[in-house]
């Protein structure tokens, strides 16, 4: 009934904890596809202990999270994909609250839920801005990731729409897709934290790319921009959000020495 895709690269730390959450759910018909992204860890190791069978390894070659997403959505068997970090984790009745949610509301392509952050294991208060929102969230999506992929399971019609992940994107691939979808669906937010993470480490996407994580979210915009598929309303909103990112990376760029990439991005608004 529900296909998880779980990508990974050299987590086979946090890994065991992830996969656990998901044999602890209450709801049992799933299907666990391990999307393992070149890892040169003791990630296949981990993995071959487990026996149980609704458990699929794949291993490909190093592409990055988002080429591994869509390998796991490829490889699915069922209409709904839900999605887990590697080093996040579920609530027992993530699956059984948010499948039954799904079910009573066909016409939503994609639910999300809210979550429980932890910064080196100690409870970590959230911002007003990073509460998940309910139904038409392009205005939410502009901004930052609206969305966390621990949190989603999405109909699998909804690919064939909008499409895959961005493979090109080393960061940021989840904003452009959710910042797409956002565009033409609403999403169904389940309104409990079912989702838990722990944060503040330096080896995550978000710490690598700390300095310069609006380069990618610029390029997402400007990439929907040319697409012609926004409202009048959407476009105002989203060359905004450009312009106010373009001078806030631009800026930083100049003040640390990048002139020609920091007077490239200025120009852009």
């Amino acid at each position: 009934m529900v296909s998880i895709v779980i990508p990974t690269y050299n987590r086979s730390q946090f890994l065991k904890k992830a996969i656990d959450s998901v044999i602890a759910q209450t709801f049992k018909d799933f299907e666990l596809i391990i999307v393992d992204d070149g890892s040169t860890d003791n990630t296949f190791h981990l993995i071959s202990q487990y026996s149980d069978s609704r458990i699929r390894y794949i291993k490909q070659e190093n592409k990055g999270p988002g080429a591994a997403r869509n390998r796991g959505i490829k490889e699915s068997m069922h209409g709904l994909i839900a999605f887990l970090d590697n080093d996040d984790w579920w609530d027992k009745e993530k699956l059984d609250i948010q499948f039954r949610e799904m079910q009573q509301n066909p016409g939503y392509l994609i639910s999300h839920t809210q979550e429980i952050w932890y910064k080196n294991g100690k409870l970590l208060n959230q911002k007003k801005k990073h509460k998940k929102q309910h139904g038409y969230i392009f205005d939410k999506c502009l901004p930052l990731c609206a969305v966390s992929m621990s949190t989603a399971i999405v109909r699998k019609e909804l690919f064939d729409r909008i499409g895959l992940f961005d493979e090109s994107m080393a960061c940021c691939e989840d904003y452009d897709f959710w910042l797409r979808t956002s565009v033409n669906h609403k999403f169904l937010l389940i309104d409990e934290p079912l989702t838990l993470k722990d944060g503040g480490r330096p080896d995550q996407v978000s710490s690598i790319y700390a300095t310069g994580i609006d380069k990618f979210r610029i390029q997402s915009i400007l990439k929907l921009l040319r697409s012609n598929n926004l409202t009048s309303e959407q476009r105002k909103l989203a060359t905004n959000e450009l312009h106010k990112k373009c001078r806030i990376y631009g800026n930083g760029c100049l003040k640390h020495g990048k002139q020609e990439e920091g007077k490239r991005y200025l120009n852009l608004w």
